[in-house]
């Protein structure tokens, strides 16, 4: 995944007033922070920020004063009735650096006649570089049975990243249709 480009610009003020009129003026009240280094109070650009964070796990490539920091989403405060971006926490990271982040899993394909799959787990922790951070994991169920489930330590990860979950969790679980059940068990 390639990194988004924001200009920031440092912000002096604080408190609810100061972040209220930045909101106004389109503009997101955030926070640098990470690696030893003193916190980085910026204003982001509204609508830049909330296209370039829709992406899971996105890396932003943050221009403040000229001084760039490479950092992480690591929390989004929402307006619980609007969804509007209130505020957003970044966290420094470095090329070559390896991070936790969370994927989602998708599945692809379809299962055998007379089977049903549900999804048990819907993202898996990862270890991967800041640089190269998948946006999900691919599970194929194609032409898999009843009874025959995948675990976490069943898919195959992107490379260069690393299962952090508990690898006998289970992912997807496949199983009798309803319907096939029922009808052994009444021609029985």
């Amino acid at each position: 995944m390639s990194e988004q480009k924001l200009t920031a610009e440092l912000r002096t003020e604080f408190g609810k007033g100061f972040a209220r009129r930045a909101r106004e003026a389109g503009k997101i009240p955030a926070v640098i922070y990470g690696h030893g280094a003193e916190p980085i109070h910026i204003n982001l650009p509204g609508r830049a920020t909330t296209l370039a964070v829709r992406v899971s796990n996105a890396l932003l490539s943050v221009d403040v004063d000229g001084e760039l920091h490479l950092a992480m989403v690591k929390d989004i405060q929402r307006d619980p009735i609007k969804q509007i971006i209130e505020h957003i926490d970044l966290q420094t990271v470095q090329a070559g650096e390896k991070v936790t982040v969370d994927v989602a899993v998708h599945i692809t394909g379809e299962v055998a006649p007379g089977a049903v799959a549900s999804q048990e787990a819907t993202t898996v922790s990862l270890e991967a570089e800041a640089t190269h951070l998948p946006t999900s994991v691919e599970v194929s169920i194609a032409g898999r049975k009843a009874g025959e489930n995948i675990h976490a330590s069943d898919l195959i990860l992107p490379q260069g990243s690393a299962l952090l979950s508990d690898g006998e969790a289970l992912v997807v679980r496949i199983s009798e249709a309803a319907g096939e059940a029922a009808g052994e068990a009444a021609s029985a």
